[in-house]
């Protein structure tokens, strides 16, 4: 039981803040102030740390850097694994599991234990792992690591328990499967070659037993040797020398004759009766030339050689082989079939491929249906039953990059009704064209969890596309897909003042979200400084798109006194106003000429027509003021019930009544304080060389921006153009330049790269700026953008900005632990501020005074000072009155402060419940009319009387900054409880969460950790240390959802989900796809008599006399060095369960009975060994002793 005080209205006890942050009336972090008051309120916090725990859930999207592809015919399971040492698991839709290599080394190979529920994987480290997948979690059963060699080939014959393994230095060992260890027999590359070869094969390139007879291996060297080698016999059956090198070997079924895959892109075929020389030689993209010899082509890296029932020719797959003289060439997959040749275009180059087919014997006809392509980028299965060879649709979420993700958002628990609807939307713009077949990788199986809840994630794009993707169920499936694009005008060549000139690439990319999924209404923000208002219609419409253009810059001075600003007042009313916006002035046609009132993009100004979906209703534009680009745009906020969008930069706030398409405020961030203001600083007067645009209040340029700039945040990074390019540029110290912030970007400016550190995402340096020279009344201006420069460069993703401080002022501590510089608060420093940004903006039902009695809308801001600002407004609630009267907005003197730039707000009843912000319900404005049920607004939680029952006696309103969380009692403004979250760190990302039916502060800091924090008290719940911040890719696409769920961008391809619930971690298991299901292993074809006596049967023969201890001893223990899984046998137990629970229980008995019987082998080794050690220095005493008399003793 928590227990705070509430002050009683009129009381004079809120907390006085003083320059450091912290209030006075707050005592040690998490512990209630000591307010006093005459009666106590008790809220029962039920939140407790069992209820929170740390776990990953799923991971989507398409594996970064893969490297290798495996298929098992007949479970139908899909592996993949990538240069990072993830391996990804696919099967039918929701069977997708990610597993992960501790070591992170390369996933060089993967090998499955076909229908065995197994998996091989050799790593560029150079070891060998055996994965159990007969659990949902799979995990590590053995791992073998070669100490002397190194691993580049592996094979596993069908039905065996020995893998054979390739190495560097061109011999093969064999690895018993069940007990991961070294079998005694090795093919030693000097025995498998002729005595009188000179020269080192070179690295195994390929192993493979013959179909014909398993008793023969075939060993591919890299220079062109290939070797027969017979098992039984310890020596070689044939031996063939290739002057090209070979790349891979593929065989024909009936074991007769194979095919070979070399480096100056030809394929050879070879017979077993005549080995002296291949019975044919083709190159199927190399032209012959005049001279008669063929042109060169490009290495052909694998074949595949298969055969057909259906039909007398094989098909013969293979990657590469194109000439040289055809640049530009997109990589190609070719399929030849009889005198058909093939060449499919892929759209990023091939890194394996297999054929899909129907049997797992080699030795019969392997009725090919099916090619699936790994590349770099993308994941593509081809159909080979149709002539046109089309692509089957793929049902996992693998085009997640198709344009890099920029920013994510995450909602839990949506109306249930928004997923079909936006589905039925974006199915009709899906694609054509693939095959009427059904997905081939079809294994496992997947039921949805009695727990589910509708679940959206919503993900920007560098090329201005928006996705919404269903997200339930752990599954993930692309609803929807919006072009921010189309509500601009194309840039036309030559065309002066235009994104043409102004953006260069990517000028859509989507920096920020905010979705109301009641109303339906959308808003985008833009790296081009724009705001978009989306609606939802199920009908298409013909309208035109309304744009207003907003100025918005601010100037100060270093020391300005009272006495200068006397005659220039900055605004002659700062009272609320709901200005018309002007057309801008004339646009300049000389590129030379200062830009002003132009804004980045134009938008389309005729009737356009808009299909059923989201339709853009506004966009809201910032201008260029005086050759200065708009700042970035770093906070954003809508609230339907209102129908009010307000923005922020580091100039300043912006307020739109998007129902009126009127700008109500227009202001920076110092004239908002008023006389409030805390460090008392000072603007300057506008330009008198400038008219104010009627209506609009006009921010005036920055005078004292800098070259070099410093953040408020530990990892931000400031922006030097004069410094590296401007020759007027001097080498001013750090320590007497000033720092400025703007808005969590996702591009460089002016230079794809800049030399420094990683950016904080909350707080970061403006890009454009004046320096002042020490000394001067003004001093000189340095690095000005120049006319004709471009304003952003090209727009990267979430996954790849990096940006730093020059060498020159960084020391090298600095330089490797970007996260450790500490944050001056002293006044002195933040007096020398000369811009402060809008960090987060928030509408809801508060008290803009303290001796306000009921809650009115408001607009809270915070800053990156970690100031907060109250802006109570008057909106008319009769919807007549609400079209035509203006709304009042007034900014107070109401001023709140944390430490660091503040996150997140939130708010909470006296009895500790979430106060939920209004919002208007959604209708179609585009369907027919109803004359019996006229269109109007439906609002919730929006009346007087409502918010007079739920908030008469007052609210909390929670606070959470970069440092630290606040909770205050409104209207007293008495801070109530602090809790200070990281003294070392900072946060990067806050949200307030339900988890298990109580809310709660959930905080991502920049060291890794992930905390929750108990409201309204602020009691740690949960403080793990997660994840370390490598980049700012996670910092800037994590985000926290209800639920006890969250997200982040893993890679610049994946996205990957965790739970910090208890519940959740416990219902995992259930949740997840199950891998493995008992399927009999096909019976192989019954060859007949005749065929078999004549034509040769496949010989079979017993490997475990061949290659057991018994026969081939033990393996040299220096060669390589078995270390048992971590999750073995628990993870086996953990998945005896359900329909397979027997099966698994006999199976871990048996395990476990091996174990045991190993270890008593081993103990009994070594008690012969020392036994026979001890037996032979008694022989050797023995025999020194033997002649000797016994005096001689």
């Amino acid at each position: 039981m928590k227990k705070f005080r509430k002050v009683l209205d009129g009381l004079t006890t809120s907390s006085p803040v003083n320059p450091s942050g912290s209030p006075s009336c707050g005592s040690a972090a998490g512990t209630p102030s000591a307010a006093p008051t005459p009666r106590e309120l008790e809220i029962q916090e039920t939140l407790m740390s069992e209820h929170f725990h740390i776990c990953k859930t799923v991971r989507h999207g398409f594996p970064c850097q893969p490297t290798a592809l495996a298929f098992d015919p007949v479970q139908k399971i899909l592996a993949i694994g990538s240069r990072s040492g993830g391996v990804r698991l696919l099967g039918r839709p929701g069977v997708d599991c990610h597993c992960q290599h501790e070591s992170g080394a390369a996933v060089l190979q993967l090998q499955f234990l076909i229908n065995e529920g197994a998996l091989v994987t050799a790593c560029a480290d150079d070891t060998l792992h055996l994965w159990n997948l007969r659990q949902r979690r799979p995990a590590i059963l053995h791992s073998l690591k070669f100490n002397r060699e190194r691993i580049t080939f592996c094979h596993l014959p069908f039905q065996s328990k020995w893998l054979y393994v390739g190495t560097e230095r061109g011999n093969t060992h064999i690895v018993n499967i069940e007990s991961f260890i070294l079998s005694g027999y090795v093919i030693m590359w000097n025995k498998a070659i002729e005595l009188s070869t000179k020269t080192h094969p070179g690295p195994v390139v390929h192993l493979s037993d013959s179909p014909k007879d398993e008793g023969k291996l075939l060993i591919g060297f890299e220079s062109g040797t290939i070797v027969m080698w017979e098992l039984r016999a310890k020596r070689a059956d044939f031996r063939i020398y290739y002057d090209e090198a070979i790349h891979s070997v593929s065989w024909h079924h009936d074991g007769r004759q194979f095919m070979c895959s070399h480096s100056d892109g030809s394929l050879s075929m070879w017979n077993l009766r005549n080995t002296a020389k291949p019975f044919q030689v083709t190159f199927p993209h190399g032209k012959t030339q005049r001279d008669g010899r063929k042109e060169s082509c490009k290495p052909i890296l694998k074949v595949e050689y298969k055969t057909s029932r259906n039909s007398s020719e094989a098909f013969i797959i293979f990657s590469g082989g194109l000439s040289y003289d055809k640049a530009g060439r997109r990589p190609t997959l070719t399929i030849m079939h009889g005198k058909t040749i093939t060449v499919l275009e892929m759209d990023y180059p091939i890194v394996d491929f297999m054929v899909l087919c129907d049997t797992p014997y080699l030795n019969e006809v392997q009725e090919p249906y099916a090619v699936a392509v790994l590349l770099e980028k993308d994941f593509v299965v081809i159909d080979l039953t149709q002539s046109n060879f089309p692509i089957f649709e793929n049902p996992y979420p693998m085009d997640i990059h198709e344009s890099p993700v920029t920013c994510t958002a995450y909602f839990a628990d949506c109306p249930p009704d928004i997923i079909p609807i936006l589905y039925s939307i974006g199915v009709k713009h899906k694609k054509t064209g693939y095959s009427h077949k059904e997905w081939p990788v079809s294994g496992g199986t997947w039921t949805v969890g009695s727990q589910t809840y509708p679940e959206i994630i919503i993900t920007g794009h560098a090329d201005g596309s928006i996705k919404f993707w269903d997200a339930t169920a752990i599954t993930l499936q692309m609803l929807y897909k919006l072009k921010t694009s189309k509500v601009f005008e194309k840039p036309k060549s030559g065309e002066v003042g235009r994104s043409a000139e102004l953006v260069e690439d990517d000028p859509y990319a989507i920096q920020m979200v905010s979705w109301c999924p009641q109303s339906r209404i959308f808003c985008v923000v833009g790296i081009s400084a724009h705001v978009i208002l989306y609606r939802f219609s199920k009908h298409d419409a013909n309208t035109t798109i309304t744009s207003l253009e907003v100025r918005l810059q601010c100037e100060m001075e270093d020391v300005i006194s009272p006495s200068d600003t006397e005659n220039t007042p900055y605004l002659s009313d700062t009272c609320g106003h709901s200005p018309q916006p002007q057309p801008p002035s004339p646009r300049s046609n000389t590129p030379d000429s200062v830009r002003d009132n132009i804004s980045c993009l134009k938008v389309k100004d005729r009737m356009i027509r808009m299909p059923p979906g989201y339709q853009a209703e506004l966009v809201v534009q910032l201008l260029w003021i005086d050759g200065e680009p708009p700042q970035q745009i770093t906070s954003l906020d809508l609230n339907s019930a209102y129908g009010l969008l307000a923005f922020g930069n580091c100039n300043g706030l912006a307020v739109v009544d998007y129902l009126q398409k009127t700008v109500l405020l227009c202001m920076s961030t110092l004239d908002l304080y008023g006389s409030a203001d805390p460090f008392q600083r000072l603007t300057r007067s506008p330009r008198k060389n400038r008219q104010s645009t009627s209506g609009l209040t006009e921010l005036s340029d920055n005078q004292v921006s800098l070259d070099l700039e410093r953040s408020k945040s530990p990892t931000s990074a400031p922006y030097t153009p004069s410094l590296h390019n401007d020759p007027r540029g001097t080498g001013e110290p750090v320590s007497n330049l000033r720092s400025c912030h703007y808005s969590p970007v996702f591009y460089l400016l002016d230079n794809d790269h800049v030399n420094g550190h990683c950016t904080n995402p909350t707080s970061q340096p403006c890009p454009t700026g004046r320096a002042r020279v020490p000394g001067g009344p003004e001093g000189p201006r340095l690095a000005r953008r120049g006319p004709g420069r471009p304003p952003f460069r090209k727009a990267q993703s979430a996954a790849c900005i990096e940006v730093s401080l020059p060498v020159s002022s960084l020391t090298e501590e600095s330089r490797e632990n970007s996260f450790s510089h500490s944050r001056s608060s002293s006044v002195s420093s933040i007096d020398r501020e000369t811009k402060e940004a809008i960090t987060t903006l928030h509408f809801a039902e508060s008290y803009g005074h303290k001796s306000d009695t009921l809650p009115t809308p408001c607009l809270w801001v915070g800053t990156s000072l970690g100031l907060v600002l109250i802006i109570p407004m008057s909106i008319p609630t009769d919807e007549e009155e609400r079209q035509e009267e203006s709304i009042t907005v007034a900014p107070t003197a109401t001023v709140l402060m944390l430490k660091g730039s503040v996150l997140r707000f939130c708010f909470l009843d006296c009895g500790g419940t979430l106060i939920l912000n209004p919002y208007e319900l959604w209708r179609d404005q585009h369907a027919p009319e109803d004359p019996d049920r006229p269109r109007k607004r439906k609002l919730v939680n929006f009346s007087p009387s409502s918010s007079q029952e739920a908030s008469g006696d007052g609210h909390l309103a929670v606070v959470c900054s970069e440092r630290q969380a606040k909770v205050f009692l409104m209207p007293s403004q008495a801070c109530l409880y602090v809790h200070n979250i990281t003294e070392s760190s900072f946060v990067l990302r806050a949200d307030v969460v339900s988890v298990c039916n109580s809310v709660c502060l959930a905080c991502f800091c920049a060291n890794g950790h992930i905390m929750t924090l108990s409201l309204p008290s602020l009691r740690p719940l949960l403080d793990v240390s997660y994840l370390p911040l490598t980049d700012m890719r996670i910092a800037r696409t994590f985000c926290f959802t209800n639920g006890g769920q969250a997200l982040y961008l893993c890679s610049p391809t994946e996205i990957q989900r965790i739970t910090y619930s208890q519940e959740m971690c416990d219902n995992l298991q259930e949740m997840l796809g199950e891998l493995f299901i008992p399927i009999e292993t096909p019976e192989a074809q019954n060859r007949g008599f005749l065929k078999g006596f004549f034509g040769g049967n496949a010989q079979t023969f017993d490997r475990e006399e061949l290659f057991g201890e018994a026969a081939a001893g033990k393996a040299s223990r220096s060669l390589a060095q078995h270390i048992p899984g971590q999750g073995g046998m628990e993870g086996m137990k953990a998945a005896a369960g359900g329909v397979v629970g027997e099966l698994a229980r006999a199976r871990i008995a048996l395990d476990e009975r091996g174990q045991r019987l190993g270890e008593l082998e081993e103990k009994t080794a070594l008690m012969m060994t020392s036994a026979e050690t001890f037996s032979k220095h008694a022989h050797e005493l023995m025999l020194k002793c033997k002649d000797k008399k016994w005096y001689q003793f």
